[in-house]
């Protein structure tokens, strides 16, 4: 699914996302629900970038809720790895910044923009004024784990950060 996100675009920058695993749920612009084997996903995106959340009809301390996005008063940077052991789930996470010449950008965005506007698990939200200034989620899984990728383009700098995050069950 592709939209267009009504917000100004915040994120100026690549480097100043954040990655937090267990916040709050943080108004969204866009949002699609997911039901992939017996497990419930929502895919959110926000003004300053994603969540995506396991289970999406608890809430709460023990919810499992990944944000990436600008947050006020997180400075630190986003990890190029980081795993975590949440409700009976092994989380794993990873990120990259691909720096692109201005064409190489334009292309990779077009391609990325196509392949989640036509994935039935996919989310694409394109910030006005720029069609190459976009946030989108890809999600899969069965029962035994999930799987989702994010690309956050910033177009002002060549710059498309990639994360990539799985949760596999600890009893598989």
């Amino acid at each position: 699914m592709l939209t267009t996100l009504h917000t100004t675009y915040t994120d100026t920058r690549a480097g100043d996302l954040a990655w937090c695993l267990g916040s709050g749920l943080l108004p969204a612009l866009a949002v699609l629900d997911l039901d992939l084997g017996p497990n419930g996903l929502q895919l959110r995106l926000l003004g300053a970038s994603h969540q995506v959340v396991l289970d999406r009809n608890e809430q709460g301390p023990d919810a499992c809720v990944e944000t990436v996005a600008c947050m006020p008063g997180r400075r630190t940077p986003l990890p190029a790895r980081a795993a975590e052991q949440v409700r009976g789930w092994e989380y794993e996470f990873a990120a990259r910044i691909e720096k692109l010449t201005k064409h190489d950008f334009d292309c990779r965005a077009q391609e990325l923009l196509a392949l989640v506007e036509n994935h039935p698990h996919g989310l694409a939200g394109v910030f006005p004024g720029d069609p190459n200034a976009f946030t989108a989620l890809l999600a899969g899984g069965d029962e035994e784990g999930i799987l989702w990728r994010t690309w956050h383009a910033y177009p002002q700098e060549g710059r498309l950060v990639c994360t990539r995050s799985t949760l596999r069950r600890r009893d598989w």
